[in-house]
């Protein structure tokens, strides 16, 4: 219970510092940035000719395809993710599973962005408030994953649950984002060139933690699901909050670009589009299909209580036995036989 109360300290926190640090980017970009009257040149360090922002906004030193994106991603922090991660954190506080998914897949969500805030951004008066932002979602993203019983956590999703379509989609995510960002890589690689989109910065950050950590994340998460691991579960909800949020954020990315005067696939557009419309399926599919009880019936390994009895001194146990008995010598079991013939679980010392 004290862990829950830290984890809801740190998620207002992260709230507090995400809106001061979200709301200045917005607004002094629209107080500060006249329509791109302050872009000026400047030659990068591989001697290519850049635009940079300017103006008296907050991301003044970021290049002018940089700049719109973090005002977009700032956007959807605002509008998106605050309000997700107040509510998931209300829901966690209750002891409600389905808030403690949520809320790990938040907080997913905002250790992604201020860590590439962080790492990506051009220095400015906000620096220590991003640095400040990752850490703490660091360790909030940590222990909202702790507050979770991951063997459980499958005997609380109903029969209802997507599992083969969630697989599959974050199958096909981890895959696009891979495809995506090896496509502008490595014939840069290759010509000896600088990619598109590296403009003024020194190397990718996005394109690291999209490759380094997203897309495997994402992959492991479809074959642990089609498995019925445990684990894939979790990452699932982690991966759906991260997938939903970070599509509608390019989404007004790219009207942000559009706005500013650049030049924007309308392609990259409509598929930003359907695959935010059909993670956010998926991610109501996923929190509905989520129960604090688990299933009748559903086996539960290693869960301790004494067998039922239908009679004095008489435990019922179902046909077939035991479970096999693992290394601590428990097994797990279903037991019947209580006045409203529910089932229950079990779990007692291996008979010899």
């Amino acid at each position: 219970m004290k862990r829950q109360k830290t984890l809801t300290v740190l998620s207002w926190l992260i709230a507090a510092l995400a809106l001061l640090a979200a709301g200045a980017g917005v607004l002094t970009s629209l107080l500060w940035q006249g329509g791109g009257a302050g872009h000026y040149a400047f030659t990068s360090l591989r001697g290519g000719m850049v635009q940079i922002w300017g103006g008296g906004g907050l991301y003044r030193f970021d290049s002018a395809g940089g700049a719109p994106q973090e005002i977009g991603q700032d956007l959807v922090t605002l509008i998106i993710g605050i309000p997700l991660l107040i509510v998931a954190s209300v829901l966690a506080g209750r002891g409600l599973l389905r808030g403690k998914v949520l809320l790990a897949g938040t907080l997913g969500y905002f250790l992604y962005t201020y860590t590439s805030m962080s790492m990506l951004t051009a220095y400015n008066e906000l620096f220590l408030v991003y640095v400040a932002l990752m850490s703490l979602c660091l360790f909030a993203f940590i222990m909202s994953l702790m507050a979770i019983d991951v063997a459980a956590l499958p005997a609380h999703f109903s029969a209802q649950f997507p599992r083969r379509t969630v697989a599959g989609f974050a199958l096909f995510l981890g895959a696009m984002l891979g495809m995506l960002w090896l496509k502008l890589i490595v014939p840069a690689l290759v010509a000896g060139t600088p990619p598109v989109g590296l403009d003024s910065y020194s190397t990718l950050v996005i394109q690291a933690l999209d490759l380094g950590v997203i897309a495997p994340t994402a992959i492991l998460t479809g074959v642990l699901l089609l498995r019925r691991e445990a684990l894939g579960y979790l990452l699932s909800s982690v991966v759906l909050v991260i997938g939903l949020t970070m599509g509608a954020a390019l989404f007004a990315m790219s009207l942000a670009q559009i706005v500013a005067g650049a030049v924007v696939d309308p392609v990259a557009i409509v598929l930003f589009t359907a695959l935010a419309a059909v993670d956010a399926f998926l991610t109501i599919r996923l929190l509905r299909s989520i129960a604090d009880v688990p299933r009748v019936g559903q086996l539960i390994p290693g869960r301790a209580a004494p067998p039922v009895t239908s009679a004095p001194g008489v435990p019922v146990f179902p046909p077939g036995g035991y479970m096999p008995s693992p290394p601590n010598g428990k097994a797990a079991f279903k037991v019947e036989g209580t006045e409203d013939t529910q089932t229950q679980f079990a779990t007692a010392s291996t008979p010899h």
